[in-house]
């Protein structure tokens, strides 16, 4: 999917066809875009490889008059197993063009030309075309760990009473998804100094941008080193938790069946082709019931008091 944008009135606005100067965005690339990207730009084969990679670092490349930024933004999957993950983001400019390449559609895109138009947000140039990116990325983590949070509190409330280990799997899918947003989020951070090195050479960038880059950035980088300790302490706490329910449960099963072995065993005593105390009792029958009730209950009595019913 390839739509061409460029700074209008309020913000970026789409355009029908490529003008000189504007955004080229593309999703999920076909044959018609990868012709386009190789062979009418004639933009480096290793670029367009190395944004297909999906586990590609964040990096700036230059060849030639094309310079590559590559970084990776926060994506949200349809795999139960793992909710959150991250992919590569390329930004490919020159002097006359620039593109974003994604192999996958993500919200973050269609949020970020939403975001331009809501706040009349324009781009002065290329790296500030990244660094704006970069920012959108750094909102879009920190709206993945409010989710991620929510899924935590919901996997805890299951674990206070569970005695499977699915229920604990989820918070391992959950540290998963951590671990990737902090590789990740460290990553772009790294991205972001060289940037830095580079737009300190340059005259006129905007400082703000830069620093509220930064901020973003730090902080969802130090909400997912905590999300990511308090789910380590979890998972360490609720394993003991399953073991310690599953120990409850066979106290309970084991307590029920000497319960109910009380009763059982009279039964087969009384039930032995032998003579015994009361064969010949017309209420001999009523007597052992009566009897085996009250052995059962004071055997249910004894075990409650010991907390083991």
């Amino acid at each position: 999917m390839r739509n061409y944008l460029k700074n209008g009135p309020n913000g970026l606005e789409r355009i029908e066809e490529w003008q000189d100067k504007c955004w080229i965005n593309i999703e999920c690339p076909d044959k018609n875009d990868e012709y386009l990207i190789l062979n009418k730009l004639n933009v480096p084969s290793w670029f367009y490889g190395d944004i297909e990679d999906i586990d590609e670092r964040p990096r700036i490349e230059i060849e030639g008059d094309w310079t590559l930024v590559l970084l990776r933004i926060p994506y949200k999957t349809n795999d139960e197993n793992l909710p959150f993950s991250t992919i590569p983001l390329g930004i490919i400019f020159n002097e006359e063009v620039v593109m974003s390449l994604c192999f996958f559609e993500t919200d973050m895109i269609r949020d970020f030309i939403g975001y331009t138009r809501r706040k009349n947000i324009f781009i002065e140039n290329n790296y500030d075309f990244v660094l704006k990116l970069l920012l959108s990325s750094s909102v879009w983590f920190l709206k993945y760990l409010k989710q991620i949070n929510l899924q935590i509190k919901n996997a805890e409330d299951k674990l206070e009473k569970s005695i499977k280990n699915e229920d604990l799997q989820t918070l391992l899918q959950i540290e998963k998804c951590l671990v990737y947003f902090m590789t990740s989020l460290k990553s772009n951070d790294i991205l972001l100094h060289k940037i830095k090195n580079i737009l300190s050479r340059k005259e006129g960038y905007d400082l703000e941008v830069v620093e509220d880059v930064e901020v973003e950035l730090k902080q969802a980088l130090e909400l997912t080193n905590i999300y990511s300790d308090i789910l380590s302490g979890m998972m360490d706490a609720y394993a003991s938790v399953i073991s310690n329910n599953l120990n409850v449960v066979m106290k309970r099963l084991t307590s029920i069946s000497i319960i109910l072995m009380i009763p059982t065993l009279i039964a087969s005593l009384y039930g032995m082709n032998v003579p015994n105390a009361f064969e010949n009792a017309r209420l001999g029958f009523w007597f052992i019931l009566l009897f085996s009730f009250l052995l059962s209950t004071s055997g249910v009595l004894f075990f409650k008091s010991r907390n083991w019913l």
